[in-house]
């Protein structure tokens, strides 16, 4: 009996050793980046198998109330925060740059691929003043390309979402009515069109419904083999997104701000491509718990690393040297 006792008393030990050993981080925040950070977690747990990362991909609006709420560990975004979000914290939060992405207007024609998109149609179809795919400003950009008399059906985000972010601030930048009428923010209020959750219900309501449209992150279109289309950028050029054209973006920024908040939708450059962006995890300066500070610290450096080098393989850019240097500088703060 003493012997059984024992036994069992040294094995609740070495479970409790075990168990305080383990280091539990949590996010939350946005779909664009999830694919790529469900990737580096996952690996990073292959460095250090007594961290684990838990993320929710629940929208960049959902990750920046978590984080000022100090519900989780660190948030996600491709929106940056707004002054008044940021002031809203207790202590100093930190936007860290992770990857560059890009927005692309999917939709779902049977046989046809490769549409090209100006900014005119794309503000257009949103605010529900183009309404049929052979509308004169679809056909006058794909000349003997023979569109359907049929329905846009426009699908958008129904959660706040820093996808949702990136596209109507690239709206906001090219129609002056866009602007004026609904802004750029992680929610808006539609002009027309269905609402769903996350990039994931995006794609899965453009698969579904013949004639549909909607913005998604480019990897959610490769994965899901949604068609997408070109859109025409600053330059006058129709360029589709790519690694090399969500970089051309990035490489048009001359300065980066010393809090990493900016936006690059609508970049100069004839290879720009125009809905692209950076995506940011939103770290406390002071963690409440030290050690997850450290462990914090420790990931950001892995990632600025060995995590650059498998972007590519989700379809993101990395970082361009410059900014992964400087975040370099900035990630030795956390505590």
């Amino acid at each position: 009996m003493i012997r059984r006792t024992l036994a069992l008393a040294l094995a609740l030990l070495v479970l409790a050793g075990f168990s305080a050993a383990q280091t539990n981080l949590n996010g939350a925040g946005a779909t664009f980046p999830y694919p790529i950070y469900s990737k580096w977690f996952n690996d990073f747990r292959k460095v250090r198998s007594d961290v684990q990362i838990n993320y929710q991909s629940i929208g960049s609006g959902g990750g920046i109330r978590q984080v000022i709420a100090g519900t989780v560990d660190f948030g996600a975004t491709d929106g940056p925060m707004t002054d008044e979000q940021i002031s809203q914290f207790k202590g100093k939060i930190l936007h860290i740059p992770t990857v560059l992405g890009a927005v692309v207007p999917a939709y779902n024609l049977p046989g046809l691929q490769n549409l090209k998109f100006t900014p005119e149609a794309l503000a257009g179809i949103y605010l529900g003043k183009i309404t049929k795919w052979n509308d004169a400003q679809l056909t006058k950009a794909n000349p003997g390309v023979n569109l359907p008399d049929e329905n846009i059906i426009v699908v958008h985000r129904s959660d706040g979402s820093g996808t949702t972010f990136v596209f109507t601030d690239y709206l906001s930048k090219v129609s002056p009515e866009w602007k004026s009428r609904v802004g750029a923010k992680t929610s808006v209020s539609w002009p027309v069109g269905l609402g769903a959750k996350g990039n994931e219900g995006i794609a899965g309501m453009i698969r579904q419904m013949k004639g549909a449209i909607g913005y998604v992150e480019l990897i959610y279109a490769e994965q899901n083999k949604i068609p997408y289309g070109s859109v025409k950028n600053s330059a006058g050029n129709f360029v589709k997104a790519s690694l090399q054209s969500t970089t051309a973006a990035a490489a048009s920024l001359k300065s980066m701000p010393a809090d990493y908040r900016v936006s690059i939708t609508n970049a100069p450059g004839k290879d720009a491509y125009p809905i692209a962006s950076f995506t940011w995890l939103l770290i406390p300066e002071q963690s409440k718990d030290p050690n997850k500070g450290k462990v914090i610290n420790q990931f950001l450096q892995w990632m600025l690393a060995e995590g650059q080098k498998s972007a590519p393989t989700l379809h993101y850019a990395p970082l361009p040297q410059t900014v992964a240097e400087k975040v370099r500088a900035t990630i030795t703060k956390i505590r």
